[in-house]
C-alpha cells in the first residue's frame, strides 16, 4: 500500500520535502462542471451571463488564476509555485451544465495539479456566487484531475 505523501513517520502532516527532486516542465489541466437551473441558462447570450455583480465567466476567469497563483496560501501543505501560464476555459456543455477547465504550467520541482483544481473550483464557486440570486440550486458536480505531466510520472484520465 502506498503510503500519504504528506504524513511523517509519527503520523503527523508535514510539507513533502522538494529538495532533490528534479526542475521539470510541469502541466496539469482540472474541470469542474457545474449544473445550472434553466432560468440561468435562459440568460446566456453570446458564451456570457449578465449578472447584477457583473459578466460571470469573465469574473469567473479572473477568480479562476488568482486562485491557481495563491493556492499554497489555501491549502497548508502546498508548495509555493511560480505560474507560468494559467487559462481557464468556460463553455455550456449543454442545456444545463457548464463546463470549467483549468490548465495550469510551471517549471519546478513539483506539480501543478493543486493549482489547477484551485482555480477550476474557485470559478466554479464564482460561478456560484454571481448566479444565487436567481437560483440555490446551483450544483457543483464534479471537480478533477483531467491531466498532468512532467515529474516522477504522467496521469491522463481514462473516459
Amino acid at each position: 500500500m502506498t503510503s500519504l505523501s504528506h504524513i511523517n513517520p509519527d503520523n503527523q502532516p508535514e510539507m513533502v520535502d522538494v529538495g532533490s527532486k528534479s526542475i521539470t516542465r510541469r502541466e496539469a489541466h482540472a474541470r469542474a462542471v457545474v449544473l445550472l437551473n434553466e432560468e440561468i441558462m435562459q440568460q446566456l447570450v453570446g458564451g456570457e451571463l449578465m449578472s447584477k455583480k457583473g459578466p460571470v465567466f469573465q469574473t469567473a476567469y479572473i477568480a479562476g488564476i488568482m486562485a491557481a497563483k495563491k493556492t499554497h496560501e489555501l491549502i497548508p501543505l502546498c508548495h509555493p509555485l511560480v505560474i507560468e501560464d494559467c487559462k481557464i476555459q468556460i463553455l455550456p456543455a449543454d442545456d444545463n451544465r457548464v463546463v470549467i477547465d483549468c490548465t495550469t504550467k510551471a517549471t519546478h520541482k513539483t506539480g501543478v495539479e493543486m493549482e489547477a483544481l484551485t482555480g477550476a473550483s474557485v470559478a466554479a464557486l464564482t460561478i456560484y456566487d454571481m448566479c444565487k440570486s436567481v437560483s440555490k440550486e446551483i450544483v457543483i458536480e464534479s471537480v478533477r484531475l483531467i491531466k498532468k505531466t512532467g515529474g516522477k510520472s504522467d496521469f491522463e484520465t481514462v473516459g
